[in-house]
C-alpha cells in the first residue's frame, strides 16, 4: 500500500505550526481573505456562546502513529509519527471513567491500535463496563499479521466499530487514502462481517464514515447511507450498521490541500454560506470532551489538533473535575464553520 502524502510535521511545512493555521484562517497571513469572525456570526443568529451540556463521551486520542499518511487527515497522523499516550495518562483517563457519568469512550487517533498499550487500555475500559468505540482506518486489520485478530478482540469485548470509507470504489478512495486502500478495507470488512459485525442480529455495531474527496460538502446522509448499503452489499456482499457523513475541517492536510490547489477561499466561502444555525446546538462539543495523547483537555479533537485548550483553569485531564469543566465556555475559531454547514457535522455525523 502506497501512503496518499507524508505528514506536514515531516515535511516541515508552515502549516504544522498550529499558530500558522490559525493565522491563514483569521487572514493574518498568505494574504487570505478574512472571512465573518464565526463568534460574531453565531451572535448575529441570536446564538449564545456554546455552552457544554452533560458530559456523554470522553475522546481519547492516544497517539498519532498511523500505517496511513492520508491527504484530508485533520491530525496529521502518518508512520513518522511517533507521539503516544503514556500509561501514567491512560491511568488518569481510567479514573475519570470510573467517577463519571461517560457513557462512551472514543478511542481514535492516528491508528490506535499500534499504540503498544492499546490492548491493556481496551480491557481496561471493558472491565469498568463503559461503552467503547474504537476508530479503525480498517487497513491496519490486514497490514500485518499481528492485527489480524482485532476483528475477534473487539468482538469479545462488544466494542462498537467506527471506520473511514470515503466512497465505495477503489478509484475515490484510493485518491484520498493511498494506493491499495480500498482493496485492503474490503478485505478487513470481510474480516469484520465474519465476526458478526455489521450483521443483524448480533448487536456488533460497525459503522462507516464518509467524507468528501475534495473541496466538496456531504450531500444527505440518509440518501448516501442508502447508496453504500446497496454498493457494498450487490458488489462484495458486505453488510454495515449506519454512515457518518463528516464535512472536512479547513485544518491541517486539508488545509494544505486547500491552498495548494487553490481551493481555499471558494471552500470556505462555501462552508459560511451553508451555515445552519440549527445546528450550532447540537455540535459535538456540548457533550463530548477531548483529551490528547499527552493528556491535555479540548473541547473537541479539531480544536486538540489546532491547539486550542478549553477555556479553564483545568488543563489536563490529572486535574479533571467535573463541575468546573462544566461551566466553561467552548473556544471556537474559523474552522468551526465546518462543523455548522448544511445538516451540520460530528464524529458521530450529520446532526441537523
Amino acid at each position: 500500500m502506497a501512503l496518499a502524502t507524508t505528514s506536514l510535521k515531516r515535511r516541515k511545512s508552515d502549516l504544522d505550526d498550529t499558530t500558522f493555521q490559525l493565522n491563514v484562517l483569521n487572514a493574518a497571513t498568505l494574504s487570505m481573505v478574512e472571512f465573518p469572525k464565526f463568534s460574531e456570526l453565531i451572535e448575529r443568529h441570536g446564538k449564545p456562546p456554546i455552552k457544554p451540556k452533560s458530559l456523554e463521551i470522553l475522546q481519547l486520542n492516544i497517539g498519532k502513529m498511523c500505517n496511513q499518511a492520508c491527504k484530508h487527515c485533520h491530525v496529521d497522523a502518518g508512520p513518522d509519527r511517533k507521539e503516544m499516550m503514556d500509561r501514567e495518562t491512560m491511568m488518569h483517563c481510567l479514573n475519570v471513567i470510573e467517577k463519571t457519568q461517560v457513557q462512551v469512550v472514543d478511542i481514535t487517533g492516528g491508528a490506535p491500535e499500534m499504540h503498544p498499550d492499546f490492548r491493556w487500555f481496551a480491557n481496561e475500559i471493558h472491565a469498568r463496563n463503559t461503552k467503547m468505540l474504537v476508530r479503525c482506518n480498517l487497513t491496519i486489520i490486514v497490514a500485518n499479521k499481528k492485527y489480524n485478530d482485532l476483528p475477534q478482540f473487539y468482538a469479545d469485548r462488544g466494542i462498537h466499530v467506527v471506520s473511514s470509507l470515503p466512497f465505495y470504489d477503489s478509484k475515490n478512495v484510493d485518491r484520498q487514502r493511498g494506493d491499495g486502500v480500498f482493496e485492503e478495507s474490503i478485505a478487513a470488512l470481510k474480516m469484520l462481517n465474519a465476526v458478526g459485525y455489521g450483521m443483524s442480529g448480533t448487536g456488533l455495531i460497525l459503522d462507516l464514515v464518509y467524507n468528501p474527496v475534495g473541496a466538496l460538502l456531504p450531500g444527505p446522509q440518509a440518501a448516501l447511507e442508502a447508496e453504500f448499503k446497496r454498493a457494498l452489499s450487490k458488489k462484495f456482499e458486505i453488510e454495515f450498521n449506519a454512515l457518518h457523513c463528516i464535512t472536512n475541517m479547513p485544518i491541517s492536510r486539508f488545509l494544505d490541500f486547500l491552498i495548494e490547489s487553490g481551493n481555499y477561499e471558494r471552500y470556505m466561502q462555501k462552508l459560511i454560506d451553508a451555515f445552519n444555525p440549527a445546528a450550532v446546538s447540537g455540535v459535538m462539543c456540548t457533550n463530548t470532551l477531548s483529551v490528547s495523547y499527552d493528556g491535555k483537555l479540548y473541547d473537541c479533537d479539531f480544536n486538540q489538533m489546532l491547539e486550542l485548550p478549553v477555556a479553564s483553569k483545568l488543563k489536563h485531564i490529572s486535574e479533571f473535575d467535573e463541575s468546573v469543566l462544566h461551566n466553561r465556555t467552548v473556544v471556537v475559531n474559523q474552522h468551526c464553520y465546518g462543523c455548522t454547514a448544511g445538516a451540520g457535522s460530528s464524529c458521530g455525523g450529520q446532526i441537523a
